[in-house]
């Protein structure tokens, strides 16, 4: 009643201004303060003013790793993180164990996609699991519902997860090759579809315009959500690098020209990170056993307008850092990565300063998502076994 007096007392856009700079975990005891406090902090509208409220505020960070428990058993946890003013990183919340995640495969074969519109997607080639690290929601997504004939396989050869701002959802999407059996023995390709499941309809669905042609994907292959847009760097049939696009609004594919990046001897891969608010890509050799500074270059590029070829800058040269899987950009200079001792490192863009931090995992089981807090609910599932639970 308090509550409800405190509504009638001021103008509601005083209270929902008050309201908007409260962290998500107050907001979630007002809604039981009162039924006018739930109404309001449950409407659309609150939701996305506080959207892009949080939008400009410190972003926090959200560690994925693993740890072994039994054999081909190992647990995956959460930790939140943000700075402790000191460039350090500090605990703002308790870990949370993962549920489904248990299996070797969540060791080196998953992604973390997002934030997008507050939600983040955990996803390995069987499991796909859809939270809001702020409201401690989660939903196991259903499966695919499509079969495919007696004599053929599937390969699962990437996913990924957006939003489509025209139809105003989320999507998750699978590119699967269908094979089967030549009269040799060996795995003949047949055609490739890509499978998409609409969370505001729960409808899975099978485009009918894939292009035969498309550049072939590995699930790890680095990928990222951006502008409504899904990328990958990959390789074309000519095995030159290229950015592959997958518009979630249009479902059509289409290619971008990355930078022209060095090359290194004993192999170059590729990272596409954000930083400065544009798509980015980092460019860094296999490393050997031994880590030489003079070759051993790590390259930052920054498109600084999207999908204009002519506005790559190469605005980092990174000399002898020893990583081959950078984890994300926080804060546009802070570079994060896991060490081969498992810990997670951090290395100062600006002043080459590399710090040991205290978190650890097993090795290439650390992921790493830049997150603002957020209400976004995640939508509800039709089936008993997908629907929204709490961790």
């Amino acid at each position: 009643m308090m509550a409800d007096g405190t509504m009638k007392k001021y103008p509601e856009d005083v209270v929902i201004h008050i309201l908007l700079r409260l962290p998500v975990k107050f907001l979630l005891r007002f809604k039981c303060v009162s039924k006018t406090f739930s109404t309001l902090i449950k409407s659309s509208n609150f939701i996305n003013l506080h959207f892009n409220h949080t939008t400009l505020i410190d972003d926090n960070i959200l560690l994925k790793r693993s740890f072994k428990e039994d054999i081909e058993i190992y647990k995956a946890i959460f930790s939140f993180l943000s700075s402790d003013g000191d460039g350090y990183l500090k605990s703002i919340y308790p870990d949370l164990d993962l549920p489904y995640i248990k299996s070797c495969i969540s060791i080196s074969s998953d992604k973390l996609i997002g934030p997008i519109h507050g939600l983040i997607a955990l996803m390995d080639p069987i499991t796909t699991i859809l939270f809001n690290p702020c409201t401690r929601n989660y939903r196991l997504l259903s499966s695919s519902p499509f079969e495919v004939p007696k004599g053929f396989s599937i390969s699962i050869e990437s996913g990924g997860f957006g939003f489509d701002s025209v139809v105003n959802d989320f999507k998750i999407f699978r590119i699967v090759q269908i094979y089967t059996e030549d009269r040799y023995g060996y795995d003949e390709e047949v055609e490739k579809k890509v499978e998409v499941y609409e969370l505001g309809i729960d409808i899975w669905r099978e485009l009918d315009h894939v292009d035969p042609q498309l550049p072939g994907l590995f699930w790890l292959t680095s990928s990222i959500f951006f502008r409504g847009v899904y990328h990958w760097i990959t390789t074309s049939e000519e095995l030159e690098p290229i950015i592959l696009c997958f518009d979630m609004s249009t479902e059509i594919f289409r290619n971008m020209k990355p930078p022209d990046t060095r090359e290194f001897s004993n192999g170059t891969l590729h990272s596409l990170v954000l930083l400065t608010g544009s798509l980015s890509l980092i460019c860094y050799p296999c490393l050997g056993p031994m880590i030489d500074p003079a070759k051993d270059l790590i390259e930052i590029w920054v498109m600084k307008d999207y999908n204009v070829y002519e506005s790559w800058i190469n605005k980092y040269t990174v000399r002898g850092l020893p990583t081959e899987s950078p984890l994300a950009v926080w804060k546009d200079y802070l570079l994060f990565f896991q060490s081969k001792s498992g810990y997670l490192m951090s290395y100062d863009l600006n002043s080459d300063e590399i710090n040991e931090l205290t978190f650890h995992g097993c090795l290439e089981s650390m992921r790493i998502i830049i997150y603002n807090e957020s209400l976004t609910p995640i939508p509800r599932g039709s089936q008993s076994n997908s629907q929204v639970q709490n961790f």
